[in-house]
């Protein structure tokens, strides 16, 4: 650009800027020009601060119907604690209503939504510890007519609630699970102790049979004496194998019982995890189908320690015949207690280990076992550049917008100019009247700042934030002058198009993965795009590999349309201003 030029381009600049000051009513135009913007991200900004956090105005229906029931001698209703527990959340405003009136309201818009509890909500939930276990049901209903977004927001209130049932049940049933542990626990151990008790006896009675016998051998004189220790012996098995057969009886009905109750199938047991409780209850099954073989056993050893005891008579009478078979008793019953006694002792070893092992889980305290069962699983959750408000997220997007309808604007109201008829060129018009255009976008972004923090944005960094949105406003305001000083309306109408573009085709407020495929397709060559981005490092967070591609995209984008610009005024510019007399002449334009 030679001398000549550049004076022609700094007596353009004097001149708007003389005309910008010549009158109030300039005055008054340029100051709303420069204001309009900010208020349009501004008013954005702070309807978006916080919608999620603002429902509790919005009414939401609720109509209790549990008739409640008992369980286990206890009244139980699901429905009143459900609504006890709604009374201290505040993220909507219940209203209590009866069925009809919950219908009717949000049938005709009084309600956006209302969930029903029905009668028998409590019964249904008791149901599963029976045979005919029910599912338990609520009903929401909504209108999806009354707006857009409260479905969605509704729907957050009926997945509480939901939520809330669900926790509940589940930790009714494992609470009544663990308590039929408890009860199978304390039987095993009752059941093992008796066994222990019996072998015990046996061993002891085996042991006076042999002593018996052998005085019998020692002497005839002794064989009464001798028949009668055998008579105690054989009673004393008698016993014992009784006592076994008591205990291994209550065994298998604490085993049954806790089956009965817990009513659990192979089939269901197969479909439990591997671990602990997997093993000792598979245990369990296996020692009840022993049961009855022991027990058919110890009742043998009970008939036999009958006749052995009815025997001990005949004995006494035939001393040659008695030392001998006192002899083979001795034999038999020491050998009938040595297995006997270990069997029993250890069966009742496996049934106290069992029992051991159900006493570590039911050993838990219920309160601490009651939370676990409410919520077995958390989620901790960790945030990145974390936002105290909705609005922090989106004030990114509504920033950059207003920039883009503040150029737009701006280049709407004022004339980029022509130089048909003046004795500047193409090249000097362009520039000339750039100056005041860029004058009014670093006003309006200064003014967008300010409003910003008024209405309490967050900003990661304060200076980059600054620069990046004068930067942002600068660069906006240069694409679309260039394209109305290039050509006229039509530049207007190419900067309408691509705000249309730009709303849903940035990934502004929604990500660009969900938007249709024209939108993705064109979200790489949008300037908003790039000009979202490091307005968002520098609000929510600034990383500077993020931060500078977009930079330097946004340069590359704004000299290469007023490289494109300047070529086709300096082409077209006589027959742009003709179009533009054209309809100047029709008295629409």
């Amino acid at each position: 650009m030679g001398k000549r030029d550049f004076g022609n381009v700094i007596e353009i600049m004097k001149n708007d800027f003389r005309a910008a000051r010549s009158n109030p009513i300039v005055v008054i135009t340029l100051i709303a020009i420069i204001i309009l913007p900010s208020l349009y991200a501004v008013i954005n900004i702070n309807a978006c601060w916080d919608p999620y956090e603002k429902t509790n105005d919005m009414d939401f229906a609720i109509a209790n119907m549990d008739n409640g029931t008992e369980y286990q001698g206890l009244k139980l209703n699901v429905g009143e604690d459900l609504v006890e527990g709604l009374k201290n959340e505040t993220r909507f405003h219940w209203v209590y209503v009866d069925e009809d009136t919950l219908r009717e309201g949000v049938h005709n818009g009084t309600y956006y939504a209302g969930i029903i509890i029905p009668q028998n909500l409590s019964k249904n939930v008791v149901s599963i510890t029976t045979d005919d276990p029910q599912s338990a049901k609520l009903v929401y209903i909504v209108n999806d007519k009354t707006n857009p977004v409260a479905p969605r927001i509704t729907q957050q209130g009926a997945n509480m609630i939901y939520n809330e049932m669900n926790a509940k049940i589940i930790q009714f049933i494992n609470l009544a699970a663990y308590g039929k542990l408890g009860e199978l626990q304390s039987g095993l151990a009752s059941g093992a102790s008796q066994m222990s008790s019996g072998a015990a006896q046996l061993s002891s009675g085996a042991a006076q049979v042999s002593s018996g016998a052998s005085q019998v051998a020692s002497g005839e004189a002794q064989v009464v004496d001798g028949a009668n220790q055998i008579t105690d012996g054989a009673s004393q098995l008698s016993t014992g194998a009784e006592q076994v057969s008591t205990g291994w009886s209550t065994v298998q009905d604490k085993v049954s019982q806790a089956e009965s109750k817990i009513n659990i199938s192979q089939q269901d047991i197969d479909k439990l995890p591997d671990g602990k409780a997997k093993d000792t209850i598979n245990t369990l099954i296996g020692y009840k189908n022993s049961a009855n073989q022991l027990i058919q056993g110890t009742n043998d050893v009970a008939q036999g320690s009958l006749k052995l005891s009815a025997s001990s008579a005949e004995l006494a009478q035939g001393s040659a015949q008695l030392a001998e078979g006192s002899l083979s008793l001795a034999a038999g019953a020491q050998l009938l207690s040595n297995g006997a006694a270990y069997a029993l002792i250890t069966a009742a070893s496996s049934l106290s280990s069992a029992a051991n092992s159900l006493s570590d889980v039911t050993g838990i305290n219920e309160t601490l076992l009651g939370e676990y069962f409410y919520a077995p699983i958390t989620l901790d959750k960790i945030e990145e550049f974390p936002s105290d408000h909705y609005g922090d997220q989106v004030a990114p997007f509504y920033i950059v917008l207003s920039m883009w309808v503040g150029a737009l604007i701006t280049s709407a109201m004022l004339s980029a100019g022509t130089s048909t008829g003046t004795k500047y060129s193409p090249l000097e018009m362009y520039f000339g009247k750039l100056a005041l255009f860029i004058a009014l976008s670093i006003l309006q972004a200064i003014v967008t700042i300010v409003f910003t923090f008024a209405i309490g944005v967050h900003v990661d960094n304060l200076g980059m934030f600054i620069f990046t949105s004068i930067f942002v406003s600068v660069i906006f305001m240069t694409l679309i002058y260039s394209f109305v000083s290039a050509v006229g309306q039509v530049g207007k109408m190419v900067a309408i198009l691509l705000l249309v573009f730009q709303i849903s085709g940035t990934g502004g407020i929604y990500p660009i993965e969900i938007m249709n495929p024209i939108f993705q397709a064109l979200y790489p060559y949008l300037p908003m795009t790039y000009a979202i981005n490091i307005v968002r490092e520098t609000v929510l967070g600034l990383i500077w590999s993020n931060y500078i591609p977009s930079f330097l995209v946004l340069m590359a984008i704004a000299i290469a349309t007023i490289i494109l610009s300047l070529i086709i005024k300096e082409k077209a510019d006589k027959a742009s201003h003709f179009f533009e007399e054209k309809l100047e002449d029709s008295g629409l334009f």
